[in-house]
């Protein structure tokens, strides 16, 4: 670990993303690896399919509550989530956002409206310095099934160069996490989603580079092509 003195990862996502299953994974990983961490209650309404919330601190902390402007690492398993932590993002925080649009059943009520994809982005584009926007589903149907989503994006963070938590202890977690019969692809899963982040990170694209020039089906080529 860095010469920081702790490691601030902030999870978002809906009810039934395994946003909750991705904070504990990473904390017993580095629990296995030799270091402290604390992790949050769960905010929110997990089993409605509402905004779920973890926070996790590897290192020296007393909370795990991630104050604003302040976070090294967001994970947002949702596309639209991510609005909810921009008060979290500094300037060299690291995001990584999946794009998977799931419409809330307010919207489909015609109680509320799921914010323009377009301006999104665009505003993404503005706040973000850091910014890696991942198929995840795509990816995770690749590896056996679309449950293994969150899992991609686990991999993705476990590509970070300053990710604290090595990929062999996640890996280790996920193994005594997850359903023995679920492995297999869990792990292909974390493979998959740490390549694609490294090779997004190497040719040093930011998506919206891709986005700017054929909108979601640039991205999906993208990830085709890996």
């Amino acid at each position: 670990m860095n010469s920081k003195k702790n490691y601030k990862i902030y999870l978002i996502g809906v009810g039934g993303q395994g946003t909750i299953k991705t904070a504990m994974i990473i904390s017993e990983a580095a629990m296995l690896q030799g270091l402290n961490v604390v992790m949050s209650e769960v905010h929110g309404m997990a089993q409605r399919g509402g905004t779920v919330v973890t926070e996790v601190k590897i290192g020296r902390s007393n909370s795990p509550l991630i104050e604003q402007n302040s976070a090294d690492l967001i994970l947002a398993f949702e596309f639209s989530e991510i609005l909810r932590a921009l008060s979290r993002i500094g300037k060299n925080t690291k995001v990584i956002v999946s794009y998977v649009q799931m419409i809330p059943f307010t919207v489909s009520l015609g109680i509320s409206e799921y914010p323009d994809e377009a301006v999104m982005l665009d505003q993404l584009n503005q706040e973000i310095d850091n910014l890696y926007l991942i198929d995840a589903e795509k990816i995770a149907r690749e590896a056996g099934h679309i449950i293994t989503a969150n899992i991609v994006i686990l991999g993705a963070a476990t590509a970070i160069p300053d990710f604290p938590v090595k990929k062999e202890f996640i890996m280790d977690s996920i193994g005594k996490n997850l359903p023995v019969h679920t492995l297999d692809m869990n792990k292909k899963a974390l493979e998959m989603g740490y390549k694609e982040f490294i090779s997004i990170y190497m040719n040093k694209n930011k998506v919206f580079n891709s986005l700017a020039k054929g909108g979601r089906n640039e991205i999906k080529s993208k990830s085709a092509e890996n």
